[in-house]
């Protein structure tokens, strides 16, 4: 059944704009492996909402000039895809192998629903993430890795400690972050040891 947005006295950029946020009500429902410090399963909308807030306030730490709006505008949409392809969690190795073209076919999806012009900036800047090839992109990568990093201590490992995951594998997922900021893996490698030092972590 057709919604008052399809019906609508509006023009037809106006009627895909709005179709289009109203899609992306559907991320309050995605659930990520990660745990909020309340111990509840996080969701990929309050994810976007919080790792924004990150580079707003540690800009500062970025290895490189950025430009902080076009950091935000990657932040916020990085995630979308997870709507139609859902949250591939990070140590799923089989769940990895196709993890790029379930998100490329999503973007295209649900990025499509605007207007062509927007369309085209959103999946520039989606891909730019994808890429880490700027020093935006870089920087974003890097909170994206920091943001769950410190969930994952102030929820005791609950996420890491349910997938045994080891202390090896957490450098290893993590430490392109230095390409973002020497500062924030530095203090992300006293992260992992803190894991290790605790158990949430394995060997």
């Amino acid at each position: 059944m057709d919604g008052i947005i399809e019906t609508a006295k509006i023009s037809e950029r106006l009627r895909s704009q709005l179709l289009f946020m109203l899609e992306l009500d559907k991320l309050k429902t995605v659930l990520r492996r990660n745990h909020t410090t309340a111990m509840r399963r996080e969701n990929t909308a309050e994810h976007c909402w919080h790792i924004t807030l990150f580079a707003l306030i540690l800009a500062e730490y970025s290895n490189e000039s950025v430009d902080i709006g076009r950091v935000l505008k990657m932040l916020l949409i990085h995630d979308i895809v997870e709507i139609d392809a859902g949250d591939t969690f990070v140590y799923d190795i089989d769940g990895l192998k196709d993890k790029a073209e379930r998100e490329q076919k999503a973007a295209e999806r649900i990025f499509g629903l605007l207007p062509p012009d927007q369309k085209q900036e959103l999946m520039s800047l989606w891909n730019e993430f994808e890429r880490r090839d700027t020093p935006e992109s870089r920087f974003a990568a890097a909170l994206d890795r920091l943001n769950p990093m410190l969930l994952n201590i102030y929820s005791e490992g609950k996420t890491w400690r349910d997938h045994s995951i080891t202390v090896q594998q957490a450098y290893n997922h993590n430490k392109h972050m230095a390409e973002g900021s020497e500062d924030l893996w530095k203090f992300a490698e006293q992260l992992i040891e803190f894991a290790e030092e605790n158990g949430y972590l394995l060997q």
